[in-house]
């Protein structure tokens, strides 16, 4: 049996809960990424709540998310926030009704990771930024001799951008065994703009330890990767998880089409449901 799999029911049903809020808050702003935040579901739901050997997978306190005691969270992949938020919101970061007001004008939860929202510590306003963030977090971290780590979420489209390597080569050089990298491969906005080969071999040839998960939706492969990173010695970790654009809307995934867009409300009658039964089979 999984070291993990007496937490993957709720687990799943966390992330059908999550996805509920997303679709809902993107509906309202009539605007989102519904593809690609579909793809991070996992990942995120999986760092937030996590818990390996009992001890959660991030540390960090709601009622102190200024504190500098915690671990830290970027999103490198800033048009996913809404999942971000979500999950934020869900533990009590702030309100849940500000969900409501996602997009609007001059609401707390912008389009992009903004760090005037309690729990988000980055501002991730272009593409390819949040690793460089990550590691000067991490660069703290190691100076104030802090023992915590800096988690950030890539999405592969980002890897085209020369930041991210320049970020790759600096974490490797300063040997920042405290930071660990996400990629959500979903295959969907990125590999179509430039070949990007066997991404593993770049990583590691900028001196990075690399960990595949083959499915990067199952909790048990996630975690079990978590935990290898969390004995890195002396490297940064970079956890290359193949994901499912749209995963969870049946219609939409893998679909390009789905990637920059919201659902439409017929869409959401035929989606809230079932994810809505989902949540229910998990919680019984």
């Amino acid at each position: 049996m999984s070291t993990y799999m007496e937490k993957t029911n709720e687990l799943k049903r966390k992330a059908a809960q999550i996805r509920i809020d997303v679709l809902d808050a993107t509906y309202k702003a009539n605007s989102g990424y519904v593809g690609s935040c579909m793809s991070v579901v996992e990942i995120l739901t999986a760092l937030y709540y996590g818990k390996i050997n009992g001890s959660p997978v991030m540390d960090f306190d709601p009622m102190k998310p200024r504190g500098g005691d915690h671990d830290y969270f970027v999103l490198s992949k800033g048009h996913a926030v809404a999942v971000q938020y979500a999950i934020l919101a869900d533990l009590g970061f702030f309100d849940k009704a500000e969900l409501d007001y996602f997009c609007k004008p001059g609401a707390m939860l912008k389009k992009r990771p903004c760090v005037k929202v309690p729990g988000v510590d980055a501002p991730v306003l272009s593409y390819g930024h949040g690793l460089s963030f990550a590691l000067g977090f991490a660069l703290a971290l190691k100076a104030d001799r802090k023992d915590k780590r800096v988690f950030t979420v890539l999405g592969d489209g980002e890897l085209t951008c020369g930041q991210v390597w320049e970020a790759a080569a600096a974490a490797s050089r300063y040997k920042l065994n405290n930071l660990i990298a996400f990629v959500d491969n979903n295959k969907v906005g990125g590999e179509d703009v430039v070949d990007l080969g066997f991404i593993q071999d770049k990583f590691e040839a900028f001196g990075w330890q690399v960990i595949q998960v083959t499915d990067g939706h199952d909790f048990d492969k996630i975690l079990d990767a978590v935990s290898k990173a969390f004995t890195s010695n002396r490297k940064p970790v970079c956890v290359w998880c193949h994901t499912v654009a749209g995963k969870g809307i049946e219609f939409a995934e893998r679909k390009p089409s789905y990637q920059w867009a919201g659902l439409s409300e017929e869409e959401m009658s035929i989606v809230i449901p079932k994810l809505k039964m989902l949540h229910e089979e998990f919680t019984s």
